[in-house]
């Protein structure tokens, strides 16, 4: 008797366990009619006193049923910190909508180099933290992502915030639980840079100089490394998802490799799908295949 009353309380604490438990991967998506009613949005608030700091906030209306899986997708779009916006780049947020997440989608200045729009995504963090009675997301699982520039941010930061050499600290009570990085730079600024600034389009040469645009000439190595994830990269870090494309004509796939082989240490925690045959930025097939990836990745995450 003992045994069995040992054994049905056993299946009811599995029971229960498993019950307070949400699998993204299992989650059917919202259709676009139900995304309309599911959302409450709240367009281009307003986090900063320049004119470019401004955001999207998507609040979910059954965010809290995901559970340990309510968590706060930020994300910041690409554009060589010289053009594009949030509205550019919402194919990258869909995903998260589908699934009933809460999302903020992040504008940060431009033409004015990487140290302020980095300093900006701490900026909406600390913003998003002071305001959360208005807003009531959850910031103890914060999910920090991008695309190329917007990547970058998102690595920056998301490695950074545990290291007190860091120069952009965050607010008490929050958490960073993952990061995830489209095409992003990890590694080898100067490499990235000479490809824009020694680029034949007048374009490229624009965002190349406007990297560091107080510095004339190539940035100096002890200047670059402190906007290097991997510079601040550690155990410690929250998990890792990289996505990034074999056949990338601005960001080498060669400044991957030194980073890629750091999180490949622990695949348990960090996930790198590299696409041989993928450019900069993921065609739709790439990028539908690529969340299906991230949502394994997110359930993965305690």
């Amino acid at each position: 008797m003992k045994f069995l009353k040992l054994f049905f309380i056993t299946l009811l604490l599995t029971g229960l366990i498993s019950c307070s438990s949400v699998k993204l991967t299992s989650l059917p998506d919202i259709s676009n009619e139900e995304l309309i009613t599911s959302y409450r949005i709240l367009k281009d608030e307003i986090y900063g006193t320049d004119k470019e700091q401004k955001l999207d906030i998507y609040i979910s209306n059954n965010s809290k049923k995901l559970k340990d899986k309510n968590f706060t997708i930020i994300f910041l779009h690409g554009g060589g910190y010289y053009l594009s916006d949030k509205t550019k780049e919402e194919k990258y947020i869909q995903p998260y909508l589908k699934k009933g997440l809460n999302v903020v989608n992040v504008n940060y200045r431009l033409k004015r180099g990487i140290p302020l729009a980095t300093e900006d995504l701490t900026n909406v963090i600390n913003y998003l933290k002071t305001k959360n009675d208005a807003y009531k997301l959850n910031l103890d699982k914060i999910v920090l992502t991008g695309f190329s520039a917007g990547g970058h941010i998102a690595s920056n930061v998301g490695v950074g915030a545990n290291n007190s050499d860091y120069p952009y600290p965050l607010n008490t009570g929050v958490k960073i639980s993952a990061i995830i990085n489209f095409s992003g730079p990890v590694d080898g600024l100067d490499v990235v840079e000479k490809v824009f600034v020694d680029n034949e389009m007048q374009l490229f040469k624009d965002v190349g100089n406007a990297l560091f645009p107080s510095i004339n000439g190539y940035t100096p190595k002890d200047t670059l490394v402190k906007f290097e994830p991997i510079t601040f990269f550690d155990k410690n870090d929250p998990s890792f998802f990289l996505w990034h494309g074999g056949q990338d004509d601005q960001i080498p796939p060669t400044t991957f490799t030194k980073f890629v082989g750091e999180l490949n240490i622990d695949k348990n925690r960090n996930f790198v799908l590299f696409v041989p045959n993928g450019k900069h930025d993921p065609t739709a097939k790439e990028l539908k295949e690529a969340y299906e990836q991230i949502f394994t990745f997110l359930d993965r995450i305690k």
